[in-house]
Protein backbone atom coordinates (compact mmCIF):
# COMPACT_ATOMS: atom_id res chain seq x y z
CA UNK A 1 0.00 0.00 0.00
CA UNK A 2 0.85 3.94 -1.53
CA UNK A 3 0.59 6.63 1.34
CA UNK A 4 1.51 10.35 1.35
CA UNK A 5 4.09 10.91 3.96
CA UNK A 6 6.13 13.26 4.89
CA UNK A 7 9.81 12.70 5.19
CA UNK A 8 9.56 12.99 8.92
CA UNK A 9 6.90 10.08 8.89
CA UNK A 10 8.31 7.89 6.15
CA UNK A 11 11.74 7.82 8.65
CA UNK A 12 9.98 7.17 11.52
CA UNK A 13 7.80 4.54 9.82
CA UNK A 14 11.65 3.12 8.19
CA UNK A 15 12.18 2.44 11.90
CA UNK A 16 9.42 1.45 13.19
CA UNK A 17 9.46 -1.56 9.80
CA UNK A 18 13.17 -2.29 10.99
CA UNK A 19 12.71 -3.55 13.96
CA UNK A 20 13.63 -0.06 16.18
CA UNK A 21 12.80 -0.94 19.94
CA UNK A 22 14.39 2.28 21.51
CA UNK A 23 14.18 5.95 20.26
CA UNK A 24 14.96 8.80 22.18
CA UNK A 25 15.12 12.62 20.80
CA UNK A 26 15.08 16.46 21.77
CA UNK A 27 11.89 18.09 19.73
CA UNK A 28 13.64 20.63 17.32
CA UNK A 29 12.38 21.97 13.75
CA UNK A 30 12.50 20.57 11.83
CA UNK A 31 13.29 16.67 13.03
CA UNK A 32 10.38 16.91 16.05
CA UNK A 33 7.51 14.49 14.00
CA UNK A 34 9.81 11.98 13.71
CA UNK A 35 9.08 10.69 17.32
CA UNK A 36 6.25 11.84 17.55
CA UNK A 37 5.48 9.25 15.28
CA UNK A 38 7.04 6.57 16.54
CA UNK A 39 5.23 6.97 19.97
CA UNK A 40 1.97 5.77 17.88
CA UNK A 41 3.54 2.44 18.05
CA UNK A 42 4.10 1.99 22.26
CA UNK A 43 3.12 -1.61 21.93
CA UNK A 44 6.28 -2.69 20.03
CA UNK A 45 8.78 0.06 21.07
CA UNK A 46 9.87 2.61 23.40
CA UNK A 47 10.24 6.63 22.52
CA UNK A 48 11.02 9.34 24.80
CA UNK A 49 11.75 12.68 24.48
CA UNK A 50 14.85 13.38 26.32
CA UNK A 51 16.22 16.42 28.58
CA UNK A 52 18.48 17.53 25.79
CA UNK A 53 19.93 15.88 22.63
CA UNK A 54 23.29 14.36 24.08
CA UNK A 55 21.11 12.60 26.54
CA UNK A 56 19.21 11.43 23.65
CA UNK A 57 22.32 10.11 21.75
CA UNK A 58 23.82 8.24 24.97
CA UNK A 59 20.62 6.61 25.99
CA UNK A 60 20.16 5.49 22.41
CA UNK A 61 23.76 4.40 22.71
CA UNK A 62 23.17 2.63 25.68
CA UNK A 63 19.91 0.74 24.12
CA UNK A 64 22.50 0.20 21.12
CA UNK A 65 25.07 -1.83 23.42
CA UNK A 66 22.38 -3.92 25.23
CA UNK A 67 21.40 -5.56 22.11
CA UNK A 68 18.69 -3.87 20.38
CA UNK A 69 18.24 -1.38 16.89
CA UNK A 70 17.77 2.39 18.40
CA UNK A 71 17.46 5.87 16.93
CA UNK A 72 18.46 9.21 18.37
CA UNK A 73 16.67 12.50 16.22
CA UNK A 74 17.49 16.17 16.17
CA UNK A 75 17.53 19.08 14.64
CA UNK A 76 21.59 20.29 13.01
CA UNK A 77 21.99 22.17 15.93
CA UNK A 78 21.83 19.76 18.48
CA UNK A 79 24.56 17.68 17.18
CA UNK A 80 26.38 20.47 18.26
CA UNK A 81 25.27 18.95 21.88
CA UNK A 82 25.40 15.53 21.13
CA UNK A 83 28.93 15.64 19.72
CA UNK A 84 30.45 14.20 22.69
CA UNK A 85 29.05 10.91 22.88
CA UNK A 86 28.71 10.83 18.66
CA UNK A 87 32.47 11.09 18.40
CA UNK A 88 33.56 8.43 20.63
CA UNK A 89 30.72 6.11 19.50
CA UNK A 90 32.09 5.99 16.18
CA UNK A 91 35.28 4.50 17.62
CA UNK A 92 33.20 2.09 19.75
CA UNK A 93 30.84 0.95 16.99
CA UNK A 94 27.52 -0.53 18.01
CA UNK A 95 25.91 -4.00 18.76
CA UNK A 96 22.41 -3.38 18.16
CA UNK A 97 22.04 -0.68 14.87
CA UNK A 98 21.85 2.72 15.91
CA UNK A 99 20.79 5.96 13.08
CA UNK A 100 21.31 9.61 14.46
CA UNK A 101 18.98 11.81 12.36
CA UNK A 102 20.36 15.47 11.94
CA UNK A 103 18.01 17.79 10.44
CA UNK A 104 19.53 20.48 8.91
CA UNK A 105 17.85 23.75 7.78
CA UNK A 106 18.80 25.47 4.92
CA UNK A 107 17.73 29.12 4.72
CA UNK A 108 16.96 28.90 8.66
CA UNK A 109 13.22 28.74 8.98
CA UNK A 110 13.21 28.08 12.45
CA UNK A 111 17.16 28.18 13.66
CA UNK A 112 19.77 30.46 14.76
CA UNK A 113 22.47 28.73 12.33
CA UNK A 114 22.20 27.03 8.73
CA UNK A 115 25.56 24.78 9.77
CA UNK A 116 25.72 22.02 7.48
CA UNK A 117 26.23 18.76 9.41
CA UNK A 118 27.49 16.63 6.63
CA UNK A 119 30.75 18.12 7.94
CA UNK A 120 30.23 16.01 10.96
CA UNK A 121 30.09 12.51 9.27
CA UNK A 122 33.92 13.66 7.85
CA UNK A 123 35.11 15.26 11.51
CA UNK A 124 33.55 12.19 13.67
CA UNK A 125 34.07 9.16 10.62
CA UNK A 126 30.28 8.07 10.70
CA UNK A 127 29.14 6.52 7.77
CA UNK A 128 26.64 9.07 6.44
CA UNK A 129 23.12 8.88 3.97
CA UNK A 130 21.49 11.64 2.43
CA UNK A 131 17.68 11.27 1.35
CA UNK A 132 15.70 13.61 -0.94
CA UNK A 133 12.28 12.49 -0.96
CA UNK A 134 9.95 10.86 1.90
CA UNK A 135 10.42 7.20 -0.01
CA UNK A 136 14.13 7.49 0.59
CA UNK A 137 13.15 8.97 4.09
CA UNK A 138 11.83 5.54 4.98
CA UNK A 139 14.53 3.38 2.73
CA UNK A 140 17.91 5.10 4.15
CA UNK A 141 16.31 4.60 7.69
CA UNK A 142 16.11 1.22 7.26
CA UNK A 143 19.46 0.69 5.31
CA UNK A 144 21.42 2.84 7.82
CA UNK A 145 20.29 0.36 10.71
CA UNK A 146 21.61 -2.59 8.52
CA UNK A 147 24.59 -1.24 7.64
CA UNK A 148 25.14 0.32 11.04
CA UNK A 149 25.01 -3.72 11.84
CA UNK A 150 27.24 -4.43 9.04
CA UNK A 151 30.04 -2.31 9.19
CA UNK A 152 29.79 -1.76 13.25
CA UNK A 153 28.91 2.16 12.99
CA UNK A 154 26.59 4.34 13.87
CA UNK A 155 24.89 6.12 10.76
CA UNK A 156 24.09 9.60 10.21
CA UNK A 157 20.98 10.46 8.38
CA UNK A 158 20.96 13.58 7.25
CA UNK A 159 17.45 15.18 6.29
CA UNK A 160 17.05 18.74 5.45
CA UNK A 161 14.03 21.05 6.18
CA UNK A 162 12.50 20.28 2.44
CA UNK A 163 12.72 16.67 3.16
CA UNK A 164 11.33 16.46 6.57
CA UNK A 165 8.40 18.62 5.75
CA UNK A 166 7.50 17.97 2.04
CA UNK A 167 5.15 14.99 1.35
CA UNK A 168 5.26 12.43 -1.09
CA UNK A 169 4.22 8.94 -2.15
CA UNK A 170 5.57 5.73 0.47
CA UNK A 171 5.44 2.12 -0.23
CA UNK A 172 4.73 0.85 3.43
CA UNK A 173 5.58 -2.59 4.51
CA UNK A 174 5.53 -4.88 7.52
CA UNK A 175 7.38 -4.25 10.89
CA UNK A 176 9.92 -7.16 11.01
CA UNK A 177 11.59 -8.07 14.62
CA UNK A 178 14.74 -7.87 15.62
CA UNK A 179 15.27 -10.46 18.40
CA UNK A 180 17.67 -8.48 21.03
CA UNK A 181 21.44 -9.52 20.74
CA UNK A 182 22.56 -11.28 24.23
CA UNK A 183 24.28 -8.97 25.90
CA UNK A 184 28.05 -10.35 26.51
CA UNK A 185 30.64 -8.30 28.86
CA UNK A 186 33.10 -6.35 26.21
CA UNK A 187 35.68 -4.05 28.56
CA UNK A 188 38.07 -3.32 25.03
CA UNK A 189 35.42 -2.49 22.78
CA UNK A 190 32.69 0.00 25.15
CA UNK A 191 35.37 1.35 27.63
CA UNK A 192 37.38 4.40 25.92
CA UNK A 193 39.95 4.67 27.78
CA UNK A 194 43.24 5.63 25.79
CA UNK A 195 44.54 2.64 25.87
CA UNK A 196 41.69 0.92 24.14
CA UNK A 197 40.74 3.81 21.85
CA UNK A 198 44.17 3.36 20.41
CA UNK A 199 43.07 0.12 18.79
CA UNK A 200 39.62 1.65 18.22
CA UNK A 201 41.38 4.53 15.66
CA UNK A 202 43.17 1.48 13.55
CA UNK A 203 40.29 -0.55 13.41
CA UNK A 204 37.63 2.59 12.31
CA UNK A 205 40.23 2.97 9.24
CA UNK A 206 39.31 -0.51 8.84
CA UNK A 207 36.07 0.21 8.78
CA UNK A 208 35.95 3.31 6.60
CA UNK A 209 37.84 1.56 3.60
CA UNK A 210 35.20 -1.11 3.95
CA UNK A 211 32.54 1.78 3.80
CA UNK A 212 34.17 3.31 0.87
CA UNK A 213 34.10 0.00 -1.27
CA UNK A 214 30.34 -0.20 -0.38
CA UNK A 215 29.88 3.24 -1.37
CA UNK A 216 31.54 2.88 -4.72
CA UNK A 217 29.06 -0.13 -5.73
CA UNK A 218 26.15 0.99 -3.60
CA UNK A 219 22.57 0.91 -5.28
CA UNK A 220 22.02 4.75 -3.79
CA UNK A 221 25.24 6.07 -5.58
CA UNK A 222 24.02 4.61 -9.04
CA UNK A 223 24.54 7.08 -11.84
CA UNK A 224 21.84 8.18 -14.52
CA UNK A 225 23.39 8.73 -18.09
CA UNK A 226 21.93 11.09 -20.52
CA UNK A 227 23.62 13.73 -22.56
CA UNK A 228 27.27 13.48 -21.99
CA UNK A 229 28.12 16.88 -22.49
CA UNK A 230 27.12 17.78 -18.78
CA UNK A 231 27.45 16.14 -15.16
CA UNK A 232 25.84 16.82 -12.41
CA UNK A 233 26.98 15.66 -9.25
CA UNK A 234 24.39 15.89 -6.25
CA UNK A 235 22.78 14.47 -2.95
CA UNK A 236 19.71 14.78 -1.12
CA UNK A 237 16.74 17.93 -1.86
CA UNK A 238 19.28 19.10 -4.41
CA UNK A 239 19.04 16.12 -6.68
CA UNK A 240 15.38 17.00 -6.88
CA UNK A 241 16.13 20.97 -8.18
CA UNK A 242 19.16 19.97 -10.56
CA UNK A 243 17.14 17.30 -12.03
CA UNK A 244 14.05 19.43 -12.98
CA UNK A 245 17.03 22.68 -13.96
CA UNK A 246 18.96 20.79 -16.21
CA UNK A 247 16.24 17.57 -17.37
CA UNK A 248 17.26 15.51 -20.04
CA UNK A 249 19.84 17.83 -21.14
CA UNK A 250 22.25 16.44 -18.42
CA UNK A 251 23.75 12.47 -16.54
CA UNK A 252 23.44 12.53 -12.89
CA UNK A 253 25.27 11.02 -10.05
CA UNK A 254 23.05 11.16 -7.40
CA UNK A 255 24.54 10.57 -3.81
CA UNK A 256 22.60 8.71 -1.32
CA UNK A 257 25.84 7.89 0.77
CA UNK A 258 28.15 10.80 1.13
CA UNK A 259 30.57 9.42 3.55
CA UNK A 260 32.46 8.16 3.22
CA UNK A 261 32.85 9.11 0.24
CA UNK A 262 32.89 6.92 -3.34
CA UNK A 263 35.92 8.26 -4.91
CA UNK A 264 36.38 5.75 -7.80
CA UNK A 265 32.62 6.17 -8.69
CA UNK A 266 33.37 9.93 -8.84
CA UNK A 267 36.40 9.62 -10.92
CA UNK A 268 34.41 7.30 -13.02
CA UNK A 269 31.56 9.07 -13.69
CA UNK A 270 33.50 12.46 -14.02
CA UNK A 271 35.81 10.86 -17.02
CA UNK A 272 32.61 10.04 -18.77
CA UNK A 273 30.89 13.90 -19.01
CA UNK A 274 32.71 16.90 -20.61
CA UNK A 275 31.79 19.62 -17.58
CA UNK A 276 30.89 18.61 -14.34
CA UNK A 277 28.37 20.33 -12.04
CA UNK A 278 27.77 19.94 -8.44
CA UNK A 279 24.30 20.94 -6.85
CA UNK A 280 24.21 21.43 -3.14
CA UNK A 281 22.92 23.45 -0.62
CA UNK A 282 25.43 25.19 1.87
CA UNK A 283 28.96 24.10 1.98
CA UNK A 284 30.75 22.90 -0.90
CA UNK A 285 31.03 19.27 1.32
CA UNK A 286 31.18 17.04 -2.22
CA UNK A 287 32.35 19.80 -4.33
CA UNK A 288 35.61 19.79 -1.90
CA UNK A 289 36.15 15.93 -2.63
CA UNK A 290 35.71 16.22 -5.61
CA UNK A 291 38.59 19.37 -6.04
CA UNK A 292 40.84 17.12 -3.39
CA UNK A 293 40.95 14.50 -5.95
CA UNK A 294 42.21 16.74 -8.76
CA UNK A 295 38.35 16.19 -10.58
CA UNK A 296 37.54 19.84 -12.02
CA UNK A 297 34.14 21.11 -11.39
CA UNK A 298 31.49 23.39 -11.55
CA UNK A 299 30.06 24.39 -7.77
CA UNK A 300 29.81 27.43 -5.23
CA UNK A 301 31.21 29.86 -8.52
CA UNK A 302 27.89 29.27 -9.33
CA UNK A 303 25.71 27.92 -7.15
CA UNK A 304 24.94 29.93 -4.05
CA UNK A 305 26.82 29.45 -0.46
CA UNK A 306 23.89 29.99 1.91
CA UNK A 307 20.55 29.97 1.72
CA UNK A 308 17.94 27.22 0.66
CA UNK A 309 17.55 26.16 -2.62
CA UNK A 310 15.22 25.27 -5.36
CA UNK A 311 14.76 25.08 -9.30
CA UNK A 312 14.19 28.43 -10.13
CA UNK A 313 17.50 29.33 -7.89
CA UNK A 314 19.55 26.67 -9.62
CA UNK A 315 18.47 27.48 -12.96
CA UNK A 316 19.00 31.18 -13.06
CA UNK A 317 22.94 30.45 -11.30
CA UNK A 318 23.57 27.83 -13.91
CA UNK A 319 21.87 29.12 -17.28
CA UNK A 320 20.78 32.74 -16.32
CA UNK A 321 17.41 32.27 -16.94
CA UNK A 322 14.71 33.94 -14.42
CA UNK A 323 11.54 31.29 -13.58
CA UNK A 324 8.83 32.56 -16.02
CA UNK A 325 6.57 32.10 -12.88
CA UNK A 326 4.55 34.18 -10.46
CA UNK A 327 6.52 36.71 -8.02
CA UNK A 328 3.43 36.69 -5.69
CA UNK A 329 4.94 34.96 -3.05
CA UNK A 330 7.86 37.57 -3.31
CA UNK A 331 5.81 40.63 -3.48
CA UNK A 332 3.37 39.50 -1.28
CA UNK A 333 2.70 41.78 2.56
CA UNK A 334 4.13 38.80 5.19
CA UNK A 335 3.52 39.85 8.83
CA UNK A 336 6.12 38.76 11.14
CA UNK A 337 6.22 36.26 13.36
CA UNK A 338 4.23 37.44 17.40
CA UNK A 339 3.99 36.14 20.77
CA UNK A 340 0.29 34.68 20.23
CA UNK A 341 -2.83 36.37 21.32
CA UNK A 342 -2.77 35.28 25.34
CA UNK A 343 1.15 34.31 25.27
CA UNK A 344 1.55 34.41 29.30
CA UNK A 345 5.01 35.77 28.12
CA UNK A 346 3.37 39.32 27.02
CA UNK A 347 2.91 40.09 30.13
CA UNK A 348 6.35 39.78 31.55
CA UNK A 349 8.32 41.01 28.84
CA UNK A 350 5.83 44.06 28.71
CA UNK A 351 7.03 44.62 32.31
CA UNK A 352 10.26 43.91 31.71
CA UNK A 353 10.47 46.55 29.26
CA UNK A 354 9.80 48.86 31.27
CA UNK A 355 13.08 48.76 33.64
CA UNK A 356 15.61 50.95 32.48
CA UNK A 357 19.61 50.08 32.54
CA UNK A 358 19.13 46.62 32.21
CA UNK A 359 20.97 44.33 29.65
CA UNK A 360 18.97 40.77 28.76
CA UNK A 361 19.89 37.86 27.73
CA UNK A 362 17.59 35.64 25.94
CA UNK A 363 17.59 31.75 24.82
CA UNK A 364 15.98 29.79 22.25
CA UNK A 365 12.01 29.35 22.21
CA UNK A 366 8.97 31.27 21.31
CA UNK A 367 9.52 33.97 23.99
CA UNK A 368 12.89 35.01 21.42
CA UNK A 369 9.90 37.04 19.88
CA UNK A 370 10.00 39.05 22.77
CA UNK A 371 13.05 40.71 21.05
CA UNK A 372 10.75 42.22 18.38
CA UNK A 373 8.81 45.35 18.46
CA UNK A 374 7.20 46.87 20.14
CA UNK A 375 8.77 44.82 22.86
CA UNK A 376 12.17 44.77 22.29
CA UNK A 377 12.72 43.06 25.62
CA UNK A 378 15.45 40.91 24.39
CA UNK A 379 19.52 41.68 23.91
CA UNK A 380 20.92 38.77 22.88
CA UNK A 381 20.73 35.25 21.95
CA UNK A 382 23.00 32.24 20.98
CA UNK A 383 21.90 28.99 21.97
CA UNK A 384 19.86 26.15 23.70
CA UNK A 385 20.74 27.23 27.78
CA UNK A 386 23.17 30.07 27.18
CA UNK A 387 21.01 32.83 28.33
CA UNK A 388 22.27 32.83 32.35
CA UNK A 389 25.51 31.71 31.67
CA UNK A 390 25.91 34.45 28.57
CA UNK A 391 24.05 36.65 31.19
CA UNK A 392 26.25 35.57 34.54
CA UNK A 393 29.02 36.51 32.24
CA UNK A 394 27.90 39.73 31.48
CA UNK A 395 27.20 40.27 34.76
CA UNK A 396 30.13 39.79 36.15
CA UNK A 397 32.26 42.16 33.51
CA UNK A 398 29.81 45.00 34.20
CA UNK A 399 29.72 44.77 38.23
CA UNK A 400 33.55 44.44 37.97
CA UNK A 401 33.91 47.20 35.40
CA UNK A 402 32.32 49.32 37.86
CA UNK A 403 28.88 50.05 35.67
CA UNK A 404 25.71 49.79 37.34
CA UNK A 405 23.64 47.91 34.46
CA UNK A 406 22.00 44.70 35.75
CA UNK A 407 21.25 41.81 34.05
CA UNK A 408 18.36 39.75 33.30
CA UNK A 409 18.30 36.09 31.45
CA UNK A 410 15.00 34.66 30.34
CA UNK A 411 15.01 31.10 29.63
CA UNK A 412 11.83 28.64 29.25
CA UNK A 413 11.13 25.79 31.37
CA UNK A 414 11.65 22.99 28.79
CA UNK A 415 15.39 24.84 28.01
CA UNK A 416 15.88 25.30 31.60
CA UNK A 417 15.73 21.44 31.49
CA UNK A 418 17.65 21.01 28.18
CA UNK A 419 20.91 22.62 29.43
CA UNK A 420 20.20 25.96 31.81
CA UNK A 421 20.43 24.03 35.09
CA UNK A 422 24.06 23.70 34.38
CA UNK A 423 24.00 27.80 33.89
CA UNK A 424 22.30 28.66 36.76
CA UNK A 425 24.51 26.38 38.90
CA UNK A 426 27.07 28.09 37.33
CA UNK A 427 25.72 31.45 38.21
CA UNK A 428 25.43 30.04 41.78
CA UNK A 429 28.73 29.08 42.90
CA UNK A 430 30.80 31.24 41.13
CA UNK A 431 28.38 33.98 43.01
CA UNK A 432 27.24 36.09 39.85
CA UNK A 433 24.88 38.80 40.30
CA UNK A 434 22.24 38.30 36.99
CA UNK A 435 18.71 37.66 37.75
CA UNK A 436 17.47 34.45 36.02
CA UNK A 437 13.66 34.38 34.63
CA UNK A 438 12.32 30.67 34.12
CA UNK A 439 9.01 30.96 31.84
CA UNK A 440 7.14 28.35 32.72
CA UNK A 441 4.20 27.95 30.35
CA UNK A 442 4.03 24.25 31.33
CA UNK A 443 4.75 22.70 27.89
CA UNK A 444 7.41 23.13 24.96
CA UNK A 445 5.89 25.41 23.34
CA UNK A 446 8.32 26.43 20.45
CA UNK A 447 7.81 22.87 18.48
CA UNK A 448 4.46 22.29 19.02
CA UNK A 449 3.39 21.04 22.85
CA UNK A 450 5.61 18.35 23.33
CA UNK A 451 5.90 16.91 26.83
CA UNK A 452 8.87 17.42 29.36
CA UNK A 453 10.35 16.60 32.78
CA UNK A 454 7.80 19.98 34.24
CA UNK A 455 4.89 18.64 32.44
CA UNK A 456 4.05 15.09 34.39
CA UNK A 457 3.72 13.01 31.62
CA UNK A 458 5.90 11.00 28.74
CA UNK A 459 5.90 11.30 25.23
CA UNK A 460 4.16 8.16 25.29
CA UNK A 461 1.25 9.92 27.53
CA UNK A 462 2.10 7.87 30.37
CA UNK A 463 2.11 9.96 34.15
CA UNK A 464 5.13 11.12 35.01
CA UNK A 465 7.35 13.00 38.01
CA UNK A 466 6.76 16.36 37.44
CA UNK A 467 10.34 18.51 38.21
CA UNK A 468 9.82 21.04 40.39
CA UNK A 469 11.44 23.93 39.79
CA UNK A 470 12.01 25.71 42.71
CA UNK A 471 12.98 22.98 44.46
CA UNK A 472 15.54 22.32 41.52
CA UNK A 473 16.71 25.72 42.30
CA UNK A 474 17.14 25.64 45.78
CA UNK A 475 19.06 22.47 45.38
CA UNK A 476 21.50 24.67 42.79
CA UNK A 477 22.00 26.54 45.92
CA UNK A 478 19.47 28.98 45.54
CA UNK A 479 18.37 31.29 48.57
CA UNK A 480 14.28 31.12 49.58
CA UNK A 481 14.05 34.58 49.76
CA UNK A 482 15.88 35.06 45.85
CA UNK A 483 13.04 32.70 44.34
CA UNK A 484 10.17 34.90 43.13
CA UNK A 485 6.94 32.69 41.50
CA UNK A 486 4.25 35.32 39.48
CA UNK A 487 1.38 34.89 37.70
CA UNK A 488 2.97 36.72 34.18
CA UNK A 489 -0.43 38.01 33.36
CA UNK A 490 -0.57 40.54 36.72
CA UNK A 491 1.95 43.10 35.15
CA UNK A 492 2.43 44.72 39.00
CA UNK A 493 3.10 41.25 40.29
CA UNK A 494 5.75 41.12 37.29
CA UNK A 495 7.39 44.20 38.30
CA UNK A 496 7.42 44.37 41.76
CA UNK A 497 9.30 40.70 41.57
CA UNK A 498 11.84 42.24 38.74
CA UNK A 499 12.72 45.31 40.78
CA UNK A 500 13.89 43.20 43.71
CA UNK A 501 15.68 40.79 41.79
CA UNK A 502 17.55 43.06 40.36
CA UNK A 503 18.21 45.23 43.03
CA UNK A 504 20.03 42.39 44.77
CA UNK A 505 23.72 41.85 44.22
CA UNK A 506 23.55 38.24 44.34
CA UNK A 507 22.03 35.13 42.05
CA UNK A 508 18.32 36.09 42.00
CA UNK A 509 14.82 33.44 40.00
CA UNK A 510 12.14 34.55 38.86
CA UNK A 511 9.58 32.00 37.78
CA UNK A 512 6.66 32.83 36.14
CA UNK A 513 4.14 30.30 35.65
CA UNK A 514 1.13 30.36 33.35
CA UNK A 515 0.01 27.61 30.85
CA UNK A 516 0.43 28.58 27.23
CA UNK A 517 -2.50 29.91 25.46
CA UNK A 518 -2.24 26.76 23.06
CA UNK A 519 -2.07 23.93 25.17
CA UNK A 520 -4.33 20.96 25.63
CA UNK A 521 -4.96 21.73 28.98
CA UNK A 522 -4.03 19.12 31.48
CA UNK A 523 -5.76 17.69 34.90
CA UNK A 524 -2.97 19.60 36.75
CA UNK A 525 -3.94 22.79 34.81
CA UNK A 526 -7.23 22.92 35.46
CA UNK A 527 -6.91 22.86 38.69
CA UNK A 528 -3.96 25.18 39.87
CA UNK A 529 -5.12 28.05 37.18
CA UNK A 530 -8.46 29.79 36.46
CA UNK A 531 -8.75 28.78 32.80
CA UNK A 532 -12.68 30.15 32.43
CA UNK A 533 -13.31 31.60 28.65
CA UNK A 534 -12.82 35.21 28.95
CA UNK A 535 -12.07 38.20 26.56
CA UNK A 536 -11.44 41.58 26.09
CA UNK A 537 -13.00 44.55 24.71
CA UNK A 538 -12.70 48.58 24.32
CA UNK A 539 -15.73 50.65 25.70
CA UNK A 540 -15.76 53.49 22.92
CA UNK A 541 -16.91 56.09 24.80
CA UNK A 542 -13.73 55.95 27.43
CA UNK A 543 -11.14 54.71 24.26
CA UNK A 544 -8.78 58.27 24.01
CA UNK A 545 -7.34 56.33 20.98
CA UNK A 546 -3.41 56.73 23.01
CA UNK A 547 -2.55 53.48 21.30
CA UNK A 548 -0.61 52.38 24.84
CA UNK A 549 -2.42 49.21 24.40
CA UNK A 550 -0.86 48.77 20.71
CA UNK A 551 2.59 48.48 22.75
CA UNK A 552 1.82 45.17 24.42
CA UNK A 553 2.00 44.08 20.34
CA UNK A 554 -0.79 41.08 20.88
CA UNK A 555 -1.88 40.29 17.65
CA UNK A 556 -5.64 40.78 18.65
CA UNK A 557 -5.42 44.57 19.01
CA UNK A 558 -5.83 46.58 15.88
CA UNK A 559 -6.84 50.40 15.26
CA UNK A 560 -9.98 51.17 13.39
CA UNK A 561 -10.36 55.02 12.53
CA UNK A 562 -10.02 56.95 15.69
CA UNK A 563 -10.80 54.14 17.85
CA UNK A 564 -9.01 50.93 19.07
CA UNK A 565 -10.73 47.37 18.79
CA UNK A 566 -9.93 43.97 19.68
CA UNK A 567 -10.95 41.04 18.00
CA UNK A 568 -12.90 38.92 19.77
CA UNK A 569 -12.49 35.46 17.84
CA UNK A 570 -8.41 35.78 18.75
CA UNK A 571 -8.66 37.92 22.31
CA UNK A 572 -7.85 35.11 25.24
CA UNK A 573 -8.84 37.24 27.94
CA UNK A 574 -5.38 37.67 29.39
CA UNK A 575 -5.90 41.76 30.70
CA UNK A 576 -2.30 42.71 29.92
CA UNK A 577 -4.31 45.36 27.66
CA UNK A 578 -6.71 46.15 30.51
CA UNK A 579 -3.78 46.89 32.85
CA UNK A 580 -1.85 48.88 30.37
CA UNK A 581 -5.09 51.22 29.47
CA UNK A 582 -4.26 54.09 31.49
CA UNK A 583 -8.03 55.11 30.89
CA UNK A 584 -9.57 52.45 31.92
CA UNK A 585 -11.13 52.04 28.29
CA UNK A 586 -10.54 48.10 28.17
CA UNK A 587 -12.87 45.76 30.25
CA UNK A 588 -12.88 42.15 30.75
CA UNK A 589 -15.83 40.04 30.12
CA UNK A 590 -17.08 36.09 29.76
CA UNK A 591 -17.27 34.40 26.53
Amino acid sequence: MKVIMSGNEAAAQGAYEAGVAFASAYPGTPSTEILENLAKHKDVLYSEWAPNEKVAVEAAIGASVAGVRSIAAMKHVGLNVAADPVFTFAYTGVTGGMVIVSADDPGMHSSQNEQDNRNYATAARLLMLEPSDSQEAKDFMKLGLELSERFDTPVLLRMTTRVCHSKSLVELGERQEKPIVPYKKNIRKYVATPANAKVMRVKLEERLAAMEAYACQAEINQPEYNDTKIGVITSGIAYQYAREAFGEEASYLKLGMTFPMPMDLLRAFAAKVDKVYVVEEMDPYIENHLKMAGIDCIGKDVIPRYDELNTDIVREAVFGKSADSLTSEKSAVIRPPTLCAGCPHRGFFYALAQKKNVMITGDIGCYTLGSAAPLNAIDTCFCMGGSISTGHGASIALRNGGRDTKVVSVIGDSTFFHSGVTSLMDAVYNKGCNTSVILDNRITGMTGHQQNPGTGYTLMGDPATEVDIPALCRALGMKDENIYIVNPNHLDEVSKALDEAIAKDEPTVIITKWPCVLKKYSTQDKEEFDLSPRRCEVDPDKCRNCKMCVKCGCPAIYSEKDKVSIQAASCTGCGVCAQICPFDAIREVER
